[in-house]
């Protein structure tokens, strides 16, 4: 049977280049490069206000799963300190980086293992001495700190001062004193944490 010789219909070629125009034209999404977004960890013994303070610096934005291969709940949320995004995680209550309990274990895990660009140490200013032994862990560790001395309200009423300034300086660290509860020292925490973050200070020394 002899071709009817048609030239632009059943027998012509594709043009070169049009089946594959998605392969030359469209990035693929996996090259694409984003910005991480820092991760700022909230510790702390029990009873300190750590979750008060977590629920006010993320707000709503929080979600609560079981941390890998563990029954400890561990909340995850989001805060916003001008035109920056950070990532803030709620560890579960801890005494040393020593663990004993599961919740200990995960804190530990969770810090020695993630990336975390700050960690922001809540310690109850009514019991600072009982509570700086874990901030000393922290900084051996090599992990960068905040001091977040909180309920200073309460400290005050008893007659308990607290020398932000000379807890720096002996510390080496940045120190902000607050109460979590009354929205008091939020805002100085979070240009502390922008700062912190933003001059990669990012060592256990200040």
């Amino acid at each position: 049977m002899e071709c009817h010789k048609c030239q632009n219909t059943c027998h012509s070629k594709p043009k070169r280049g049009v089946g594959w125009k998605w392969w030359s034209k469209s990035p693929q999404p996996s090259l694409l490069k984003t910005e991480p977004i820092p991760q700022v960890a909230l510790v702390g013994m029990p009873n300190v206000g750590k979750s008060v303070l977590f629920n006010a610096l993320t707000g709503t934005y929080v979600t609560v799963s079981n941390y890998p291969g563990t029954t400890v709940e561990v909340s995850r949320g989001q805060m916003t300190v001008g035109d920056r995004l950070f990532a803030v995680v709620d560890t579960p209550g801890m005494y040393s980086l020593l663990p004993i309990t599961e919740e200990e274990r995960v804190s530990r895990d969770l810090l020695l293992s993630e990336s975390v660009d700050l960690v922001i140490h809540v310690v109850d200013a009514k019991n600072l001495g009982r509570m700086l032994p874990l901030t000393f862990q922290l900084i051996e560790a090599g992990l960068p700190v905040l001091l977040a001395v909180n309920m200073i309200d309460e400290a005050e009423h008893l007659g308990i001062q607290i020398h932000r300034d000379h807890l720096e300086m002996e510390l080496g660290i940045p120190v902000v004193t607050m109460a979590a509860a009354l929205n008091v020292g939020l805002r100085d925490l979070k240009y502390k944490v922008n700062d912190y973050v933003k001059s990669a200070c990012l060592s256990g020394t200040y």
